[in-house]
């Protein structure tokens, strides 16, 4: 008789939430990609504070701006990393944003359990224009057959805190217009890396900016464009697809001789 094993439910918890991007749409292209796998189930929140579906997921998945987790929330995360879980963190995730008297953008590093935990702080980026994404690390499977690419987006000026696995990156040197640190000298920037922690992972990936209309009040009533930037472009959505089947990778892994599962 063949061992014919019935699959088994993912638990994916999806944070999508926070200020001036179209979390709508990126909410429901984000559920849409997770459909793909008909095993995962998707638990879909604005914000970090439900610590008992972070502890029963079996990867977490969020694309969130100014959005900081409480302590506990944090320590959940801490958690479900140590015992094995897989983050894919995209975009704003890692970004603290305060609007200063002077019109200046601060970026206050008030929440340094959460940065490390991901690798990284969102510091500045420059004013959106193109600019070309290079493969750090060719080998790797999640980027293996990914040519540079030119992307038109936030280049992600950050404050890292290693050791990082880089697979993509990206240069630059000039002005982040408009932030509190705003001077950068030539140097290069994560865009899409690996943090360990613990048995599991945070899998970073700082492309994904977008907004509509209405997505800068109170700053502005009405942006007068619709911006998608990485979104229009397919590579973008192979790495979201590369990067949860990342996430789900460990799941399918073949049970113990015990028979338990892993």
């Amino acid at each position: 008789m063949s061992d014919v094993r019935p699959k088994r439910k993912i638990r994916c918890v999806l944070i999508a939430g926070g200020k001036y991007h179209d979390i709508d749409f990126a909410r429901l292209e984000l559920l849409k990609l997770l459909a793909q796998d008909e095993r995962v189930r998707v638990r879909v929140f604005e914000d970090y504070g439900n610590t008992a579906a972070i502890a029963e997921a079996d990867f977490i998945v969020t694309y969130t701006c100014d959005v900081i987790p409480p302590l506990e929330a944090q320590e959940a995360l801490c958690a479900f990393l140590d015992r094995g879980g897989r983050w894919y963190a995209l975009h704003g995730t890692n970004s603290i944003l305060r609007f200063l008297a002077d019109g200046r953008v601060d970026s206050p590093r008030w929440a340094p359990l959460f940065m490390r935990t991901l690798g990284s702080m969102f510091i500045a980026h420059p004013p959106i224009a193109p600019y070309t994404v290079t493969v750090a690390d060719p080998t790797h499977p999640l980027v293996r057959g990914v040519a540079p690419f030119e992307t038109t987006d936030e280049i992600y000026l950050l404050e890292t805190y290693g050791p990082l696995h880089t697979l993509l990156e990206t240069h630059f040197a000039g002005e982040a217009t408009g932030f509190v640190q705003a001077h950068w000298p030539a140097a290069s920037h994560p865009v899409f890396y690996i943090k360990q922690h613990g048995k599991g992972a945070v899998l970073y990936l700082t492309l994904g900016h977008c907004r509509g209309h209405y997505d800068l009040q109170p700053l502005m009533d009405y942006w007068p464009s619709v911006d998608r930037c990485a979104w229009d472009l397919p590579v973008f959505y192979d790495l979201l697809q590369r990067g949860i089947a990342w996430a789900i990778e460990p799941l399918d892994a073949p049970p113990m001789a015990d028979g338990a599962p892993p």
